[in-house]
């Protein structure tokens, strides 16, 4: 098949700009050179951020959500002005998000569709904040876009100041990952997903890497008290000055041009997914929910909705903190979901009667609806956890455990699992195959690896049609937080499907970009690892390509 035609990076930004707009004044060399650095006040276009320390929009036709932080906390409030061509400016005045007046939320509603609005921002005695910037709404339901790019990929969380003891650093440096970023956006990207796990500080479960627990953590932003609420005590600092720092200094004022979708996953509940006798990680508990909750409301927008999600699951103003759909006319629909924040376990003594599910009962068939309703010329579900490969862990869709061979087996049972997981995985890719002359596509986070593949049947059990996976490439992860070193098995295909892989999991940093047109989506691969060099980045290209057409 054709490979896509990638266009190269922004025209009036060269190599050498880039890299400086990457990495800040950070050294260019070896990793362990590479200390966090604050972004530039402005970016290689001349744009000043001013005083606004992260930025990130969504959208969708009518609407505007921003999510954003200041380098020092505002006691008055903040006004947004946006205003589209031939239209009169409009005002809205900022919610504060947290206690101090360090983050805001702004939402603009009644926008016209696929129209570009001009935005800025300004402080109580009117002064800007940062220059103004453009921003566009998405096309109407009923519009016809002859085209979309999306640009998605996990795991772009992780704090410099988390070691393992020998094996040394667990992420990327912030530097090296805004390049990795600064990448991914050169190839101008309508909008952008980043699925799952945009923080880690695990604080409970003994045998993981007990990041929050390391002294450098512990003394530089504190400790999470399970006895004290979020908001409001020694609790919401430890989420300014651990996690937030994470999300606003990855992205800066990166994303303002970007309408950004972002998915949780067991790390963003300040836990890894994991369980034994004494433990069992998720469900969440109530300080695991708040943690979640109160990093998105200060630091990323929640997800928009989509037609008839039941009423539970989004607020007053249509915007869901679990699950969403993005819809850009009549090309494309996306269906996102966290699967991890409603997750219920059969096996969990305290809950013999729930039914073991990643997502309610209500939102399954919300999504299965949507499946045999949308006009959309394709429909593409983007969850948190991973599809078709299996890591032989506790918290995912299949019963594989490890073997001591190194290879996944459905024997002995795996302890504490559910396997009411698996059959609802099973449930919602049937009804995915199901859709004749449609591209069954799942594109999914959370497993460290990049990978593409088909599964043709579950359990024996064959599929309509093949249905397409792929891991989106992991920004941050480094060393010891890929599977095959934290587990010690590597990612493989469940022995409870039939499968091909077209590109085995690859232990490399990397994002995917997704080309879609009236009859295809063009699926492109990115892959880096340190011994290539920071360098290189600037010039990336995908390393795998593939044209899937509707219809066949």
């Amino acid at each position: 098949m054709p490979d896509t035609q990638l266009p190269a990076a922004v025209p009036d930004m060269d190599r050498r700009r880039f890299l400086h707009t990457a990495l800040g004044a950070g050294s260019l060399g070896g990793l362990a050179a590479c200390q966090p650095q604050a972004l530039p006040t402005r970016d290689a276009t001349g744009w000043d951020a001013g005083r606004v320390r992260h930025l990130i929009p969504a959208a969708d036709a009518t609407r505007i959500r921003l999510k954003l932080s200041l380098h020092a906390p505002l006691q008055g409030p903040i006004t947004l002005e946006c205003q589209g061509p031939g239209q009169e400016r409009q005002r809205v005045t900022g919610n504060r998000t947290d206690s101090a007046g360090r983050c805001f939320q702004m939402d603009v509603i009644g926008l016209q569709p696929g129209t570009r609005y001009q935005l800025g921002l300004q402080d109580a005695q009117g002064r800007a904040l940062c220059d103004d910037w453009p921003l566009s709404t998405l096309v109407a339901a009923n519009a016809r876009p002859q085209k979309l790019r999306i640009l998605t990929y996990t795991c772009a969380g992780g704090s410099e100041l988390f070691f393992h003891p020998w094996q040394g650093r667990l992420f990327l440096p912030l530097a090296v990952r805004r390049a990795l970023l600064a990448r991914g956006l050169s190839f101008q990207p309508d909008v952008l997903i980043a699925n799952g796990d945009h923080v880690y500080w695990d604080t409970r479960f003994k045998s993981s890497l007990a990041m929050a627990r390391s002294p450098q953590a512990r003394w530089a932003a504190g400790s999470l008290d399970r006895a004290l609420p979020v908001m409001g005590t020694a609790n919401e600092e430890v989420i300014h000055k651990g996690l937030g720092p994470q999300i606003a200094d990855l992205y800066g004022t990166a994303l303002r041009s970007t309408p950004a979708f972002f998915v949780q996953d067991d790390h963003d509940y300040s836990d890894n997914d994991e369980a034994d006798e004494e433990v069992r990680t998720f469900p969440p508990d109530n300080l695991m929910r708040e943690v979640a909750r109160a990093t998105q409301r200060m630091y990323y927008p929640e997800l928009t909705t989509g037609p008839d999600l039941p009423a539970a699951w989004q607020d007053t103003l249509g915007w869901s903190t679990s699950f969403g759909s993005l819809r850009y006319g009549q090309l494309l629909e996306l269906q996102l979901f966290d699967c991890r924040g409603h997750m219920r376990n059969d096996q969990d003594p305290a809950r013999r009667d729930a039914q073991g599910s990643f997502i309610p009962p209500q939102v399954e068939a919300w999504m299965v609806r949507r499946m045999a309703q949308t006009q959309a010329r394709h429909l593409v579900h983007v969850p948190s956890t991973p599809v078709l490969w299996s890591a032989g862990k506790w918290g995912e869709w299949y019963p594989d455990v490890s073997g001591p061979d190194g290879k996944l087996r459905l024997g002995p049972a795996k302890p504490y699992w559910s396997r009411g997981w698996f059959e609802q995985q099973a449930r919602l890719l049937r009804a995915s195959a199901q859709r004749r002359g449609q591209i069954p596509l799942w594109v999914s986070g959370d497993l460290h690896a990049t990978a593409a593949g088909q599964i043709q049947a579950i359990e024996g059990q064959a599929l309509d049609q093949p249905v397409v996976s792929v891991l989106a490439g992991t920004l941050g992860s480094h060393g010891p937080t890929f599977a095959s070193k934290f587990r010690g098995q590597a990612a493989q295909p469940s022995c409870a499907l039939q499968a091909q892989e077209w590109v085995r999991p690859i232990e490399e940093n990397g994002f995917t970009l997704l080309d879609v047109d009236e009859d295809s989506i063009s699926v492109s691969l990115f892959r880096w690892q340190p011994g290539d060099g920071v360098d290189k980045i600037a010039d990336l290209q995908p390393f795998w390509t593939r044209r899937l057409a509707r219809g066949g």
